[in-house]
């Protein structure tokens, strides 16, 4: 059971975006919760990619305080709430559709406008909060998008919920079957989700590059057939000399970097399909000769966020012990040490992976 302070502060440190790509911990108040809201006591919060480049580009207008990879204890209920209380363990989803309108009747809940809404915050314009030592849940969130978190389940593991989500749903669009080659370009947090979860599923013929050295190590570790070094090997000649002269089947892009897309493109086989996972920013642009996709009737889509349809699955995943999700995480860290946090992941090393923000500490 996990020890409370015997009031909820008034003031509370956070992270806080204040734009030209800066974040700076401060004392800002605890949110105050409604009716049918939780106050969460945030314990880790995972750093994603896509929060880093929000910070970086300055896409979003400050203040905010960023994170939605988010774990920790229910301190308040509000009104109404009648399926959590104090001392309950969860993590949380920031995104949750109205399941009514015209995108949701497709499944592209990512598209929904109530989906759109962020609907977990520590203050400021709603943007995850989980940055901060404690957030606010709003009401339809609490209804659909809190999940309760098994005593024998880290706050660590808790926080890769949402983003084991995100690449079970990319891997449902991906339609990846039994026999098939999957060529993964990154093996980051990320990137390494998706080679655990195509192992899990049984898919053999998976293979991946990155640029550094201790991450190649980790994906043969964790599930591939080969991982090569992207900077010193020629992939669509090597993925085509183990497909018989035609290519991958399927193409996952899970990183960011000049040059991907169309090395995806040309490392796919005709009639093959590329999944862009990682191009999350307005500031990513490429180029592709139209025939390469068409006449080579090649399929190119992305996913973005999380689907609610997958929310036990991907919990279920989380709470396997099997399922080796705190081995990607290099760094555990305090909210003062956020900065530096935002370095490590932006400039990634042998020595860094997943970064985990500890709020409390």
């Amino acid at each position: 059971m996990n020890a409370f302070p015997p009031a909820i502060p008034e003031q509370m440190s956070a992270s806080v975006y204040r734009g030209q790509s800066r974040v700076h911990v401060e004392q800002i108040p605890v949110p105050i919760i409604g009716q049918g809201e939780l106050l969460v006591r945030v314990e880790a919060c995972g750093i994603c990619h896509t929060d880093l480049k929000k910070i970086q580009d300055d896409l979003l207008a400050p203040p905010r305080v960023y994170g939605h990879e988010t774990a920790g204890v229910v301190v308040a209920a509000g009104p109404e709430v009648t399926a959590f209380r104090r001392g309950d363990r969860v993590c949380l989803f920031h995104h949750i559709p109205c399941l009514e309108c015209f995108y949701c009747r497709q499944q592209d809940y990512a598209q929904c406008a109530v989906y759109k809404r962020v609907g977990v915050t520590a203050g400021f314009e709603p943007a995850g909060g989980g940055f901060a030592q404690y957030v606010r849940v709003m009401d339809w969130v609490v209804r659909r998008g809190v999940v309760k978190v098994p005593d024998e389940a880290s706050f660590d593991r808790a926080s890769f919920v949402e983003p084991i989500n995100t690449c079970l749903k990319a891997l449902a669009k991906a339609r990846v079957r039994p026999g098939e080659t999957v060529l993964i370009l990154g093996q980051g947090p990320i990137g390494l989700l998706f080679t655990m979860l195509l192992r899990r599923s049984g898919i053999q013929g998976i293979y991946a590059t990155d640029r550094i050295a201790a991450r190649l190590e980790t994906s043969r570790r964790l599930g591939t057939e080969q991982a090569w070094d992207a900077g010193e090997t020629d992939v669509s000649s090597r993925i085509r000399s183990l497909t018989e002269g035609r290519g991958a089947d399927v193409v996952i892009v899970a990183a960011s970097a000049p040059g991907i897309v169309e090395q995806a493109i040309d490392a796919s086989r005709p009639g093959g399909r590329i999944l862009l996972f990682s191009q999350t920013s307005i500031k990513e642009s490429f180029t592709l000769a139209g025939a390469s996709i068409c006449v080579a009737e090649r399929e190119l889509f992305g996913s973005y966020s999380a689907s609610i349809d997958l929310q036990q699955q991907s919990a279920e995943i989380a709470w396997d012990k099997d399922f080796s999700v705190e081995e990607l995480i290099s760094h555990r860290l305090p909210l003062e040490a956020m900065e530096e946090g935002i370095r490590i992941a932006c400039r990634p090393t042998n020595g860094s992976l997943k970064l985990v923000v500890h709020p409390q500490r």
